[in-house]
């Protein structure tokens, strides 16, 4: 009976740890889960079972158990503060790229949209009046105008009629009048000499990347110098307020900011007293995302632009309208109503790299005249450039860079 009793009482003991003390682990590699004793296999020798129930006490899981240890689960952190989309970083995470290489991957959907239709277009067929329409289309569609279009088409057909003409050919009889129609509009911004402090008012539709753009200007005037007080007139929204501190702080500009839904034009005038009274170089001054068909808000803007005149007369030295190349012709429109309202000066055009429409940009040129200053392809700060008329020509074209 003893011994049936010792046998018990060491299953027992095998089975839920009672009686013998754990056995260490080594803190490097856990010990695998144990196996259960199969019925009927005599047990190794053990002590008795406690005569008693004894006190609750921890036991080691069952094996089935084991094999999924459990999860510490951490306190959550807090939420950050605001910080800037994905566009505020200064530096890029991926190997340095050229402006060439960036601005052509950038640009590649349109250009992939326009060749690959040219290519479809001219597989062993010759020009005549039908194949030319085509190519006129296919340039339409990539929103480069109609006035454009009916140029390129015209000059791909000058001495090729009823000829076979490679694909390489007509790209690179596109580029070449696409550079025509660009080239007068291809400008950079002009800073003033003696102006100071060079008043900059930025002026756009929600979402066209107002303030990311003035924070990536701040951090290119901060590196040639220059001293920049940014001013958050998109007094609407919390977070473009936010954003303007942050760039403030990675390229040491100052920043002129007051709560949410504050008066847009008392702080435009605030921002432009301070910098006279600094002596800052350039202000920029950011406003809330408008709809060009909203009379009520572009009256509004109208009024930022009557403040600003009361402390400096001549300011906005420049009056810059973002545009985001993904809206197409609708770009045309923006372009006629902000010139109304804000007297704009020259154009900004962003996320080329996410529209196989680039072509609005030449539409734009051959339309308005307006200088073209900037164009963004990506969302690094140096993504965000100079605007080259051979350089972006070639790019939409898909001609390799002599």
């Amino acid at each position: 009976m003893a011994d049936e009793n010792e046998g018990k009482g060491g299953l027992l003991s095998r089975l839920f740890g009672r009686g013998r003390a754990p056995e260490p682990k080594e803190p490097a590699q856990p010990a695998p889960p144990a196996a259960e004793p199969v019925p009927g296999t005599p047990p190794a020798p053990a002590e008795p079972a406690p005569p008693a129930t004894p006190e609750p006490e921890a036991t080691e899981p069952p094996a089935a158990l084991a094999e999924a240890p459990a999860v510490p689960v951490e306190p959550k952190a807090p939420d950050p503060l605001p910080v800037p989309s994905p566009e505020m970083p200064l530096a890029q995470a991926d190997a340095p790229r050229s402006w060439w290489q960036r601005l052509s991957q950038g640009l590649s959907r349109t250009s992939q949209s326009i060749g690959g239709g040219v290519t479809a277009l001219l597989f062993k067929r010759k020009l005549d009046a039908a194949t030319l329409e085509e190519l006129e289309d296919i340039l339409i569609q990539a929103d480069l105008g109609l006035d454009a279009a009916s140029r390129i088409a015209a000059a791909v057909g000058r001495d090729r009629y009823e000829k076979e003409i490679a694909p390489d050919e007509v790209k690179a009889v596109m580029a070449r009048e696409v550079e025509a129609i660009l080239k007068p509009v291809a400008r950079p911004l002009d800073i003033t000499p003696g102006t100071k402090p060079f008043v900059i008012l930025i002026v756009g539709v929600n979402g066209a990347g107002k303030t990311t753009t003035i924070g990536k200007l701040a951090a290119k005037f901060r590196a040639q110098g220059r001293s920049v007080l940014m001013a958050a007139g998109d007094t609407f929204r919390a977070a473009a307020i936010e954003q303007l501190k942050v760039w403030g702080e990675r390229t040491g500009a100052a920043v002129a900011a007051r709560e949410q839904g504050a008066d847009a034009a008392g702080l435009a005038f605030d921002a432009l007293t301070r910098a006279k009274a600094e002596g800052t170089d350039i202000v920029l001054i950011d406003t809330a995302g408008r709809l060009q068909n909203r009379t009520e808000l572009m009256a509004e803007l109208e009024k930022v632009v009557r403040v600003i005149r009361k402390v400096e007369p001549q300011a906005p030295h420049a009056a810059l309208l973002v545009l985001d190349a993904t809206v197409g012709q609708n770009a045309l429109s923006q372009v006629e109503l902000f010139s109304k309202s804000a007297g704009i000066t020259g154009l900004v055009m962003t996320k080329l790299d996410g529209t196989a429409r680039g072509g609005i940009l030449v539409a734009l040129a051959g339309r308005f005249g307006l200088p073209v200053h900037f164009i963004g392809v990506g969302e690094g700060v140096d993504d965000l450039e100079p605007f080259d008329a051979g350089d972006f020509a070639r790019a939409i074209a898909g001609v390799d860079r002599a």
